[in-house]
């Protein structure tokens, strides 16, 4: 099989693929036209290599897509978990939705930014300026209701069809967020099984195949922050395989035609 990547750090180690730079993909349509599995494109090339030029593609495009925008991601997961979301409105950005927010929601709630990740754009919104302020920076209006916790919240890593990793991000005292980029700890011990099943069960009726979720335990409830498609590797050093050895395994069981008889890179996951 060829396989052709976009993203060399996400591949390494993965037998035979040849490595393309997204700006590049137009200079390069021969290579793409012929080879039998897409990895990693930016979310920009998706629709021209699934629609139009009716490429495999991993991750899958439901994982590119939805993953790509924190507005189709919640209303994704409303459809088939909303007991699991913290509750949420979406809006227009304009002064009605903005008075109608401040009535609904009470101090402190949060704002996020449709379009960012790891920890980015996430405000926590304790007073009305605060709340102009990020009003004021942002197209769509996406604000959910503050879960009180312990200062920590779990990451779920996702990988082909199961679950690759998963531990604690433990927050700084006093920080609201608890993302490791941001300084947060992590921990291995007492991984809630609900958690694993909940994301296990998501990922499959969406057909995530490449994501780290973000979930946090509040008053005896998991709720579902968001899932990232890039997710980091600080929290994965415990695995017996890599990630890359991971999704190649993955590769060979589902997509067709046939991998030559090269040799799997990691042991084979049970």
């Amino acid at each position: 099989m060829k396989l052709l990547s976009f993203n060399p750090f996400r591949t390494i180690g993965i037998p035979g693929v040849k490595y393309i730079k997204p700006d590049h993909m137009f200079k390069e349509m021969q290579a793409i036209r012929e080879a039998d599995l897409i990895l990693f494109p930016e979310t920009w090339q998706v629709p021209t290599l699934v629609y139009g030029l009716k490429k495999q593609i991993f991750p899958s495009i439901e994982t590119m897509q939805l993953g790509a925008s924190k507005i189709e991601m919640t209303r994704a997961l409303w459809s088939i978990a909303n007991t699991h979301i913290p509750y949420t409105e979406i809006h227009s950005n304009n002064e009605t939705n903005r008075k109608a927010i401040l009535e609904t929601f009470p101090f402190p709630f949060v704002a996020k930014e449709p379009r960012n990740s790891m920890g980015n754009g996430v405000f926590l919104i304790e007073n009305e300026a605060q709340f102009h302020n990020y009003a004021n920076r942002s197209d769509v209006l996406y604000v959910q209701e503050y879960l009180p916790n312990d200062g920590k919240d779990l990451r779920i890593c996702f990988v082909g069809d199961q679950i690759f990793a998963s531990y604690w991000r433990v927050g700084q005292e006093g920080e609201f967020l608890h993302n490791v980029a941001r300084g947060g700890d992590i921990c291995y011990n007492f991984i809630p099984e609900e958690a694993l099943d909940i994301v296990t069960d998501i990922a499959t009726k969406l057909n995530i195949n490449h994501a780290g979720f973000d979930i946090l335990v509040s008053n005896g409830n998991y709720y579902i922050l968001e899932f990232n498609v890039l997710f980091g590797n600080q929290g994965l050093g415990n695995q017996e395989i890599t990630v890359e050895q991971a999704i190649y395994q993955y590769l060979l069981s589902h997509f067709s035609p046939s991998f030559p008889t090269s040799p799997s890179p990691g042991k084979i996951i049970s």
